[in-house]
């Protein structure tokens, strides 16, 4: 039970990590259109912190969803050895369970998509 928590607030802090570094390196672009020099600095910038931004976003949750994938197929190991009885409703269970951390995989790679061609 504890490291069920332990694991929840480590995914936790990793979203929260993803959605701060988006908004710190998405930037503001809005410029007044005498500053014709400034604007194409700026959107220099912008396009370099976008990418900086969507870059961490996939990387974290790549990495989040890769330690979750590993902590759950070991487990999922030890229960069916413990009980082989049972080893078809746990590799189901296993199974339903990746496709959400996969699923939350996805989306952020959408997220990073829309920092890069949206904002």
């Amino acid at each position: 039970m504890r490291n069920r928590r332990v694991y929840s607030g480590i995914l936790a802090l990793a979203f929260a990590l993803m959605f701060a570094l988006t908004l710190a390196f998405s930037g503001n672009t809005e410029v007044n259109a005498a500053e014709d020099t400034a604007v194409e600095a700026t959107e220099a910038d912008s396009t370099g912190q976008k990418a900086l931004a969507a870059g961490i976003v996939v990387g974290l949750a790549a990495a989040a969803g890769a330690i979750g994938m590993g902590i759950a197929v070991a487990k999922s190991a030890e229960s069916m050895a413990r009980q082989p009885e049972i080893a078809g409703k746990i590799n189901s269970t296993m199974m339903l369970g990746m496709v959400f951390i996969e699923t939350a995989i996805i989306y952020a790679l959408i997220v990073a998509i829309l920092i890069i061609f949206v904002l």
